[in-house]
Order: structure tokens, then C-alpha cells, then sequence
């Protein structure tokens, strides 16, 4: 398994926009309050990917999360959700949305579910309420990642 370290990045953090962008994933609030967001950092100390996350009461949206295209299939992005996940309040309710990593997010743990099954504080961010489209999928954690 490839192995990283997390390194937090403001919302601001070029590097964050620039890797978001070109993997067509959205940008427009990464600087609104209630985000947290890092930087995956490889052995050599090398930058693999971003990831974020924006608390919803007793839920967690898992955001922004991208490997950088040089870094891809070679394990970290299992290492980058991992990781991600050991910073999730113990208890609290795991969420992400996703157009392209439905099977991959399963084999970590997560499983579908319907809109109507999500908290409403979770479906009020704005990645849920206006930046992702409905066609996204929406999933939660169901057991520890693999």
C-alpha cells in the first residue's frame, strides 16, 4: 500500500484549486467556513492528492478528495480515504457524492442511498444543494475502509 501523511491546506491553497479543476471537480466554495481540507503528502514528500470535509451537526460530507493524475492506480487514493476518515469526529455519520467512483468507494465500505435517507443538514450543503448535480450519487460509510 502506498502511504501518506495528511498536511492541512486552507480552501485558498492553489495547488487544491489547480489538482480540483483538472479532475472537473468544483471549486466555487472551498473557501467558505466550515471546511477542512488537506494535503496528501507521499514519503518522498511529494504532493498525491488533496482532500476535504465539511461537518453537518452529527454528519460528515467527504469532499474535494482527487488523486493527481501522475499519482492514480497506485493505491493512494485508499490511503487518502483512510486517512481522511481517522480525522471524522468518532460517531459521527460519513457522507460523499460522487458522478465516477461509485464502485471504487464501495470497495472501501461505503454503500448508496437515497436522497430521502440523508440528513438534511448534509443535503443543505451547498456541494449537495447547488454545486454537485442531482445525478451525483450520494453514499455513507457503512464499516471501517478496507
Amino acid at each position: 500500500m502506498s502511504e501518506i501523511r495528511l498536511e492541512p491546506v486552507p480552501g485558498s491553497d492553489v495547488g487544491l484549486k489547480l489538482a480540483l479543476s483538472i479532475s472537473g471537480l468544483p471549486t466555487e466554495d472551498l473557501e467558505f467556513p466550515g471546511r477542512t481540507f488537506f494535503r496528501a503528502v507521499s514519503s518522498d514528500g511529494g504532493t498525491v492528492g488533496y482532500a476535504g470535509m465539511e461537518g453537518c451537526g452529527d454528519a460528515v460530507l467527504i469532499r474535494s478528495m482527487v488523486i493527481l493524475p501522475e499519482h492514480r492506480r497506485k493505491a493512494f487514493g485508499r490511503s487518502l480515504t483512510r486517512e481522511t476518515l481517522k480525522a471524522v469526529t468518532d460517531g459521527a455519520a460519513v457522507f460523499l457524492a460522487t458522478t465516477t467512483a461509485v464502485a471504487f468507494f464501495k470497495k472501501l465500505g461505503f454503500v448508496v442511498v437515497e436522497r430521502g435517507d440523508v440528513p438534511p443538514a448534509v443535503l443543505a450543503t451547498r456541494q449537495l444543494s447547488a454545486i454537485c448535480p442531482a445525478s451525483a450519487t450520494i453514499m455513507k460509510l457503512s464499516r471501517p475502509p478496507i
